[in-house]
């Protein structure tokens, strides 16, 4: 039986500064995120000549919105705020993909939410009066299948897909929108494993999330007239795994069928950002913005980047390849779309290292919780401390999933201190909670796209149903929460925990759900308390949070109730729905003068007045 994770290894355990008050809270002591270590995955120079630049480049690439098949989707459309996403139209998928239940094109509203509504709201067993089985995902890109990339072009050519589309109007396409909720990148890098269900294995083997599940040789090393297959195995690495995904998935930014070279090609063929403005005092790539222009200088292409950051063994060969690797030319340039450099067919490699190494250093330890932590009491309110106290508390339970200071049973600290035996989901930080029903979405208990259980060693049937405890750092900012998205304030839930999740049948409930036991004080209490662990480095955008800007779609234009505007813009694609779009302006190092808008704000038009960054009022054209 293959085991897709590496055990963590020792030294990266923290110390808490906070013992459990009031009883059986459970899990590590809370304390300051300064005191972890941001976890390094070891013999990463074999590939990484400079990590500095492999920052820049992976900054560049994850806020890059050429990179999506449609040449309008990043990364950062989906994790643009606070690390996540909080746009209110085309957002609804369902667990199911059940062409009926989706409502495309539909606009969230604040009397929505909580999706799962109950006549006594702190009672999980009385009568059921609303229960919306849809998830508030993210929009990703239209349903077309992958053709080839366009010399100099940031869109690929695709070709329509065949058959009812569930993200459709009237025969008009809508982007489709990912089944479960986005969450944030931001301290992502202290998990053992990534996405909500695990998959982003811990172990980066070179183009897939999926670890040793994936037996192929992915890069391609050597100089001169050699070049060889490599099997790649770096350990510690879940953020390059997670990087590995979504750029080539159907749903979030690839047309169905792209390759990892084709991208490259197409990639390594066009300028950074170019239509995208970079703030000359971008704490990242300020150095090398075009301050009369959009994108960097000229000097700063793509090739140039990754030629500074990784080593020539990688790149440095002047033989041309195909598809598999083999080499069809001593010298020159490929002939065709599928003849690639090695810089080409490396890509993958060079892309989700770049990013992992991008994202760790998006780190948020500078709360007012942990400056509070540290010693300075004055940092935290009366009632902040209160909640701080009834968070550790056995009737909050909520330590059991949410510990550390990582905030989440989920980290590199937790998995360390612990030291378990077996591969149990719950060893992970992977719990069940009520969200939902586990025949709606099996969460962990699923199989990688190699057909192995995202847990093999995991007792028979414990890891379905069960989903990564997310941390809870900025939490205030990156609404809706859970995996589904179903609700929209720290108050409702708070409410879903007081109710000890919403469906108590099934099996579904994790440790101390059932126990948990929270008066309207507490709540409002914990609410307060989970606020004072936002970073204003977060809130209000600086440094390292600051990045280029972005224009994300949010949503599509209607003539009428129904009848979408046509997308003018693509004369390929006459069946297409024409986006709206929003701007995400440019932050330098010093961040925005207001702060970002919370989820509810967004719902209730607060911040429209440019009070609140990402109210999503300015409109743009990518």
């Amino acid at each position: 039986m293959k085991i897709r994770h590496l055990i963590p290894i020792a030294g990266l355990v923290s110390t808490g500064v906070f013992a459990q008050r009031g009883g059986n809270g459970g899990g590590a002591p809370i304390g300051s995120l300064k005191a972890v270590a941001v976890p390094q995955p070891p013999g990463l120079e074999r590939y990484v000549r400079d990590q500095g630049a492999a920052i820049a480049l992976g900054k560049a690439l994850f806020w890059d919105a050429q990179v999506g098949s449609d040449g309008r989707t990043a990364c950062a459309t989906c994790h643009f705020h606070a690390g996540a996403d909080h746009r209110l139209r085309n957002q609804l998928s369902s667990p199911h993909d059940a062409v009926a239940a989706i409502r495309p094109n539909h606009i969230l509203t604040a009397g929505e939410f909580p999706f799962h509504v109950l006549e006594n709201p702190l009672d999980n067993r009385s009568a059921v009066l609303r229960d919306d089985r849809q998830v508030v995902g993210s929009a990703g890109v239209i349903s077309r299948n992958f053709y080839d990339v366009v010399p100099g072009s940031a869109f690929d050519e695709g070709v329509e897909t065949s058959g009812r589309n569930a993200f459709e109007i009237g025969g008009i396409k809508v982007r489709q929108v990912t089944p479960r909720n986005t969450p944030t990148v931001i301290n992502s890098v202290f998990n053992v494993l990534n996405f909500w269900d695990g998959r982003a294995s811990d172990i980066f083997t070179g183009a897939t999330p999926f670890g040793d599940s994936d037996p192929g040789f992915h890069a391609l090393g050597g100089s001169g007239r050699r070049l060889d297959r490599e099997r790649v195995r770096i350990e510690n690495a879940s953020l390059a795994s997670q990087a590995a995904g979504p750029a080539l998935n159907d749903v979030e930014m690839s047309y169905g069928g792209r390759t990892w070279a084709k991208l490259g090609k197409k990639i390594l063929a066009l300028s950074p950002l170019a239509g995208q403005w970079v703030a000359t005092d971008d704490s990242v790539l300020g150095g090398m913005a075009n301050p009369e222009s959009t994108g960097l200088l000229p000097e700063y292409g793509y090739d140039a980047l990754i030629r500074a950051a990784f080593q020539p063994a990688y790149w440095g060969s002047a033989l041309v390849v195909d598809s598999s690797g083999g080499v069809v030319e001593d010298v020159g340039s490929p002939r065709n779309s599928n003849e690639f450099t090695q810089m080409e067919f490396n890509f993958s490699l060079f892309w989700s290292l770049a990013i992992q190494a991008y994202e760790a250093t998006l780190v948020s330890d500078d709360s007012r919780f942990d400056r509070f932590a540290e010693g300075n009491r004055a940092a935290l309110t009366a009632l902040e401390q209160l909640g701080m106290q009834e968070f550790q508390s056995g009737g909050s339970q909520c330590t059991q999933c949410h510990q550390g200071p990582e905030f989440t049973a989920a980290s590199f600290t937790n998995r360390a201190r612990r030291r378990p035996n077996g591969l149990n989901p719950d060893d992970f930080g992977f719990f069940r909670t009520g969200v939902s029903p586990i025949s709606e979405d099996v969460g962990a208990g699923a199989t990688d796209g190699f057909g192995i259980p995202l847990f093999p060693s995991a007792r028979i049937g414990s890891a379905n149903g069960v989903f990564k405890s997310p941390g809870l750092r900025n939490v205030e900012f990156t609404g809706p929460y859970f995996h589904d998205g179903g609700q929209a304030t720290l108050e409702q839930v708070m409410e879903f925990y007081a109710r000890q999740g919403d469906f108590p049948g099934g099996g579904n409930l994790g440790p101390g759900i059932g126990r948990i036991r929270l008066t309207a004080p507490e709540r409002t209490a914990l609410v307060a308390f989970m606020k004072a662990l936002t970073d204003d480095r977060v809130r209000f955008e600086r440094a390292p949070f600051d990045h280029p800007a972005l224009c994300i779609p949010i949503g599509h234009g209607e003539l009428a109730p129904g009848v979408l505007r046509v997308n003018d813009s693509n004369p390929g694609s006459p069946l297409t729905g024409s986006d709206d779009w929003a701007l995400i302006p440019a932050t330098g190092k010093d961040g925005n003068p207001v702060p970002l808008q919370t989820f509810e704000e967004l719902l209730l038009g607060i911040g429209q007045d440019g009070s609140r960054a990402h109210s999503l009022a300015k409109s743009c054209v990518p």
